[in-house]
C-alpha cells in the first residue's frame, strides 16, 4: 500500500474515532498515535493534515456532502461512509492540485476494505458530484467557463 493511501486510511480512522467517541480533534490525534509507533513521519504527516482539514472545515465539508447525498442525512449514513466522504471532500478542498479522480479512486479502494459493498456506488456518486462542482467553481474563478 502506498504512503498516500495509508495516510488516507489513517485519516478516515481518526475521523471515525472522533465521530463515535465525540472527542476533540487534538484528543483524537493524541490517543490515535499513542498506539501506532510503526507509522513513518511522511505517512503520519499527511494523515494529520487530512484529519485537521476535515475537522477545521467540518461545516464546509459536511455541507458539500449533504448537498450531493440526495435523500441521505449525514447522521443517517453509516459511520464508515460518512467519514470516508469527509476525508475525501476535505482533501479535494485542501489539495486542489490532486485530481479528484485520484482521491475518489483511493477512497473507493479504502471503502472496499472497510465499508459495505453496496456503499461503493453511493460513495462514488457523491464524490464525483463534489469533484465536478469544485472543478467548475475553480474554472469559473479563473475566468474560464
Amino acid at each position: 500500500m502506498g504512503t498516500r493511501r495509508k495516510s488516507r486510511e489513517l485519516a478516515m480512522q481518526m475521523l471515525f474515532q472522533g465521530d463515535l467517541g465525540k472527542q476533540k480533534p487534538e484528543e483524537v490525534e493524541r490517543l490515535f498515535w499513542a498506539s501506532r509507533d510503526d507509522v513513518d513521519e511522511e505517512t503520519r504527516g499527511f494523515a494529520d493534515d487530512l484529519h485537521r482539514l476535515a475537522t477545521q472545515r467540518e461545516e464546509d465539508v459536511d455541507a458539500m456532502i449533504q448537498k450531493h447525498a440526495q435523500n441521505w442525512r449525514l447522521e443517517r449514513m453509516p459511520v464508515v461512509d460518512r467519514n470516508l466522504l469527509r476525508s475525501a471532500v476535505a482533501e479535494m478542498l485542501g489539495y486542489p492540485k490532486t485530481p479528484a479522480a485520484v482521491i475518489i479512486n483511493e477512497t473507493l479502494e479504502i471503502a472496499r476494505r472497510y465499508a459495505a459493498p453496496e456503499s461503493l456506488h453511493f460513495l462514488n456518486g457523491v464524490l464525483d458530484a463534489v469533484g465536478r462542482e469544485l472543478l467548475e467553481s475553480r474554472l469559473n474563478a479563473n475566468g474560464r467557463v
